[in-house]
């Protein structure tokens, strides 16, 4: 039977036998590189004027704590006061909320920092919910005219016996 000893020398040989197998695999494919840089002309500036010169991920000395920094908190809970900032997936005490306003933070010095919204073009589109403008008398059932039509009013050749507000 073997002993611990005996597995974990083992292992350790394994290990320094694939660190140089991998050692030896990877100059290979640095030499090959190398070679058909050589045969083709090709210098590592032209490698990245052709990929842009733009490096992925985050730039040198970026951690990742001064990234999520940058996000003031938009949402503080009452209870416990834990603050998201409304990026990725929203925390438990807000997932399941139906209405988030009652969680915005309040604070003027986070409105003074963010850029004022600009005010909607007639014509466009506004997301989010609307306000109803068609109702059934029989159920009470509304409509915002928005999305697909209901079956009560669809139904109807007169949508203006539906309208709430005449205008």
């Amino acid at each position: 039977m073997a002993t611990l000893e005996s597995i974990q020398a083992r292992i350790a040989k394994l290990q320094s036998q694939a660190e140089a197998v991998e050692k030896k695999q990877s100059s290979n494919v640095l030499a090959k590189i190398r070679d058909l840089m050589a045969k083709h002309g090709v210098t590592i500036a032209d490698i990245e004027s052709y990929v842009g010169g733009k490096r992925l991920g985050r730039k040198p000395g970026a951690s990742a704590k001064a990234s999520q920094s940058a996000a003031a908190a938009k949402y503080r809970d009452p209870k416990s006061g834990a603050t998201w900032s409304g990026r990725g997936r929203a925390p438990a005490w807000i997932a399941s909320a139906k209405d988030r306003t009652k969680f915005l933070v309040s604070d003027a010095s986070s409105k003074a920092g963010a850029p004022a919204k600009k005010a909607a073009k007639p014509g466009n589109y506004v997301r989010g919910p609307q306000p109803p403008k068609y109702q059934d008398p029989k159920t009470g059932a509304t409509w915002s005219g928005r999305g697909r039509a209901p079956a009560w009013i669809a139904g109807g050749k007169d949508q203006s016996k539906f309208l709430i507000a005449k205008k």
